[in-house]
């Protein structure tokens, strides 16, 4: 059986560096914070009181005021970013069939927040149960793939994907897998993560996961620093669009890249912890390679999980120095986490994004907030400290680490026929 080809032919996203691909990737490119203090509840009792939020963003002026009430932010934030990417492919009633065009779309948490608000209506109670008949369905991380499906009319393959972290990566995979195989013509993946409320931010306190920077969000997230203090929240939904390729040529669609590997591995070692040497980041790496037909010298840029947490960044820096040897000098490396914060379930979608549109304009983008070289990191690795730099990228790889020792990865390379 021959394997099909994919390309990637649509996006949106709603990120804490602007609600279109276009506003998102001019401030990643320009090294730009969206970090600040939080404005979705009142964290003055939290030890962090700082996140990378979505600004500016009115469900309303998206969605009807009477469904909006019926979802989750991270469903309504998903539905706005889904418009954008179908948009963004040409995709009508006229150019693809419904029945094989499928979503396949993540989120690490779900609707945490809805769940946390009732949940406490319930316990300010007396004991009656008095629950929203929306709230299972709100809640549910599975309802987001559902709604971009029923706001679509595709009625091709449809399921969530979650591992945590690596959600969205996994979700890429999945949908790759599925055109290859010819399951489906089309899918529209992704994820979305909303997760900025009590529950959130005073779960992630507890595990000592967060940066504690509050004099001073911006630089808060600062990845491969030596002072390093944890990661910043961030919430965002992504959302691509991978079609077979003679699909898309057959119907004139503009091609951003190809998609051309992916990889899905455990660390086995610890529920948060990354293996001490890497070796769940190593193995993903070489697997993404190996489905890729590639050799590491064919890359270019790594888009690193790089978190800004004093263990995590360490361990994969290894995983690439085993795997790339000598090569690794001569890549680029960056953490846009430090731009956009850790966006947990959507995290490996809109950095998968910031590897596209490096391939198309072959700029890297940085990694800001350096302040301090860490003496534990090789120096003469290029971290893309500060600046984005320009160089050809004729293919770039994204790590995606999770909570339970999920690694995934995924490659993006330049289309040619």
């Amino acid at each position: 059986m021959q394997l099909k080809r994919i390309v990637v032919t649509g996006m949106g996203c709603l990120t804490p560096l602007g609600n279109t691909v276009t506003e998102y990737w001019n401030n990643l490119r320009n090294g730009v914070s969206g970090a600040d203090h939080i404005t979705l509840f009142d964290a003055s009792k939290f030890k962090t009181k700082f996140a990378c939020e979505i600004k500016n963003f009115d469900p309303t002026n998206y969605l009807d005021r009477k469904e909006a009430r019926k979802l989750d932010r991270f469903t309504q934030t998903a539905l706005v970013a889904s418009d954008q990417a179908v948009q963004d492919a040409g995709i009508d009633k006229t150019n693809v069939n419904p029945d094989r065009v499928g979503v396949v779309f993540a989120s690490g948490i779900g609707g945490l927040v809805t769940f946390q608000e009732e949940v406490v209506n319930f316990a300010k109670g007396d004991g009656t149960p008095r629950f929203n008949p929306f709230f299972i369905p709100k809640m549910i991380l599975d309802i987001a793939a559902g709604h971009i499906s029923m706001r679509h009319g595709f009625r091709g393959p449809n399921f969530a994907v979650v591992s945590a972290c690596a959600s969205s990566t996994n979700a890429m995979m999945e949908s790759m897998n599925l055109i290859k195989l010819g399951k489906a013509d089309i899918i529209i993946t992704g994820g979305a993560e909303s997760v900025i409320g009590e529950a959130g931010v005073g779960g992630f306190n507890a595990m000592k996961a967060l940066s504690e920077r509050n004099d001073d969000p911006k630089t808060a997230s600062r990845p491969y620093d030596k002072d390093r203090d944890g990661f910043v929240m961030g919430e965002a939904a992504g959302v691509v669009v991978f079609e077979e390729l003679e699909h898309a040529l057959a119907r004139g669609a503009k091609i951003y890249c190809e998609v051309v590997g992916a990889g899905a591995t455990a660390d086995a070692h610890h529920i948060t912890a990354p293996h001490p040497e890497g070796l769940g980041a190593k193995n993903v790496m070489i697997q993404a390679l190996d489905d890729a037909g590639m050799l590491p010298s064919d890359i270019d840029y790594i888009n690193t999980h790089g978190t800004s947490t004093p263990l995590g960044d360490i361990a994969e820096v290894k995983a690439i120095l085993d795997v790339f040897g000598e090569h690794a000098y001569k890549l680029n490396i960056s953490s846009t986490k430090s731009m956009t914060g850790h966006c947990l379930g959507a995290a490996g979608v809109i950095e998968g994004m910031a590897c596209i549109m490096s391939v198309q304009d072959d700029i890297v983008p940085p990694t800001i907030n350096h302040f301090t070289d860490d003496p534990d990191l090789d120096p003469k690795l290029n971290f893309t400290f500060g600046e984005a730099q320009k160089r050809t990228v004729n293919a770039a790889l994204s790590n995606t680490f999770g909570f339970g020792g999920h690694n995934a990865c995924v490659i993006f390379k330049k289309y040619s026929a």
